[in-house]
């Protein structure tokens, strides 16, 4: 399977953040910076592929294909997003097979009903507690070293007191990871923390439900790590709406108030000194 740096930065007890990305320029910036693993959202890569909202509209194969081709562009290890596990009992051993096939280090699959639908948006509901145990434990079963990490979405419809209960029965199932969706308040994620012994990861999803803090603060709570699915991609459309906002209104296409990546750096961070070097060998 994958390397096991991120079961190594589980096992250190400390805090980590790990940030999402929607495409491959946004993954390789982030290996450019220094992280050393990567979140793959269902939600953000199904809007930079496909401009569809995650609402359970793209296949086990689309986004099979996505997760696979960060993993191979970056090398980094790889937290992916895999909805409901793409359908039944039999769809999620699949997935889990292929996803570990692909290199994934960690696999998340949540309890909504299908199609599902983004865990901070409303209207999301769930499926009975003992569908998800068994998806849990085919996805234990299925999978041969890859983390499996069990999402509930219950927060909405069942309340703390329902997260709690369907997390407990996950972790009893075997879920390496707990990842309660969507908490409101930080007597809400404190609660879940001091309640189980299995990691716990908290989703720092800017504009959703769950109040934004400092990983310090994450970190104290109790969490073992953040997820950030959302930052990259919230940042790069605003800068693309500056940018191009320029340009209609100024004609400027190199407006100064709005930083660009050094362009001959990109080249190299997609690998275009592998193609020079190439052509310096091969071309005629």
């Amino acid at each position: 399977m994958s390397d096991t740096t991120l079961r190594d930065k589980l096992a250190t007890g400390e805090f980590f953040v790990v940030p999402g990305v929607q495409d491959m320029i946004t993954a390789v910036v982030a290996k450019k910076v220094g992280f050393d693993v990567l979140y793959g959202s269902g939600y953000w890569l199904t809007a930079s592929a496909y401009g569809l909202p995650d609402a359970g509209l793209v296949s086990y194969n689309q986004m099979l294909d996505r997760m696979q081709t960060i993993r191979t562009t970056t090398g980094l290890p790889l937290i992916a997003d895999a909805d409901t596990g793409f359908g039944g009992l039999l769809n999620v051993d699949h997935t889990v097979r292929g996803y570990e096939g692909a290199g994934i280090s960690a696999i998340q699959i949540e309890d909504q009903e299908f199609p599902k639908k983004c865990g901070h948006t409303p209207g999301r509901r769930v499926v009975p507690i003992e569908d998800m145990v068994e998806k849990v434990k085919v996805a234990v079963e299925a999978r041969d070293e890859m983390l499996v990490i069990a999402r509930t979405d219950a927060r909405q419809a069942e309340g703390l007191d329902g997260t709690l209960r369907r997390l407990e029965a996950y972790a009893k199932a075997g879920a390496d990871i707990l990842f309660p969706e969507a908490l409101e308040s930080e007597e809400e994620m404190r609660k879940v923390c001091e309640t189980f012994e299995q990691p716990v990861l908290v989703n720092m999803a800017n504009g959703g439900s769950t109040p934004p803090m400092k990983g310090d603060v994450l970190g104290e709570i109790g969490f073992a790590f953040a997820i950030y699915p959302s930052l990259t991609s919230l940042v790069a459309a605003q800068a693309a709406e500056t940018a191009l906002t320029r340009l209609r209104d100024d004609l400027d296409g190199e407006p100064a108030d709005v930083p660009l990546f050094n362009f001959k750096e990109f080249c190299g961070l997609i690998g275009f000194e592998h193609v020079w070097e190439f052509d310096r060998k091969w071309a005629r």
